[in-house]
């Protein structure tokens, strides 16, 4: 062997053996596949969902058009209807949030692996979980309607069953995830069940628990305020109505007020999080 060889073994290797792929000839085949069916379905989208280029080419002057009905923004509308739909949009976000909890937290139990070993109920939770994130709001919002009629409890209603799902799987979700030390000191020393939650689980629980509801009141705020497009109560019924009375001032009232509403709402439960969890 040749001291060019010593030096550097790869030397006397061929240029096909060393020949680096990133991917395997499968893989290569495989992202293909990929590609074509995302490229497929994004076809087929266009071709059901009939894009007319007529009305595109036409928006942008539509737009400006709306947009100068809106201005100047009429204040005046405020005091007299937004204001009352502002509040009883808040008035449905927190009732419907409150009443989540109350139906949310035995799902959320039940649902836990670690707290409930029934594999019946954990499916049994699980299922009820998933149906109500499962259905918009709206849907949940329609539903009520047709029960209870037009007004706010539908609304809250509609919040409360659509937030079951999510405070209930991440409560489940934050209970399995608990190190299981202190629930097996309460064990050991012959604790209740009830005990268990209260003094095993709930001082570990508290501080996601609560993040978990703020969290869902400030989405459920944001929800609440197009409910009303259907009926079912808050500032979402004065904008639908200024809407199909043509009143582009009143109109730009409500989407102002809704969208500093949504920030407040922002801002407040950031800084309970900051000063109190």
């Amino acid at each position: 062997m040749s001291d060019n060889a010593l030096r550097n073994p790869q030397a006397g290797l061929s240029p096909v053996e060393r020949e680096w792929k990133r991917y395997t000839p499968l893989q290569r085949v495989l992202r293909f596949a990929v590609w074509l069916a995302i490229a497929l379905a994004v076809v087929q989208s266009l071709r059901y969902i009939e894009i007319i280029p007529e009305f595109l080419y036409d928006a942008p002057e539509q737009m400006g058009d709306m947009l100068s009905r809106m201005w100047p923004i009429d204040w005046g509308y405020f005091a007299t209807d937004v204001k009352a739909g502002l509040v009883e949009t808040l008035h449905i976000a927190t009732l419907g949030t409150l009443l989540s909890i109350v139906l949310a937290i035995p799902f959320g139990l039940l649902v836990a692996s670690n707290l409930t070993r029934h594999r019946g109920l954990n499916l049994l939770a699980r299922i009820v979980l998933v149906a109500s994130r499962s259905v918009n709001s709206l849907v949940w919002a329609l539903l009520f309607l047709a029960i209870f009629g037009p007004g706010p409890l539908a609304g809250t209603l509609a919040i409360a069953f659509r937030s079951i799902g999510f405070v209930g799987k991440m409560t489940g979700e934050t209970i399995e995830q608990m190190p299981r030390g202190p629930i097996e000191a309460l064990q050991a020393a012959g604790a209740s069940k009830f005990s268990e939650i209260w003094y095993g689980y709930w001082p570990q629980l508290k501080p996601a628990f609560m993040s978990i509801v703020l969290l869902r009141w400030d989405i459920n705020v944001r929800e609440s305020a197009v409910l009303g497009i259907v009926g079912a109560g808050g500032v979402g019924m004065v904008l639908d109505t200024a809407m199909n009375l043509f009143q582009w001032p009143r109109v730009a009232t409500v989407l102002v007020s809704i969208f500093a509403i949504v920030i407040v709402t922002e801002v407040v439960v950031t800084q309970i999080r900051k000063r109190i969890l």
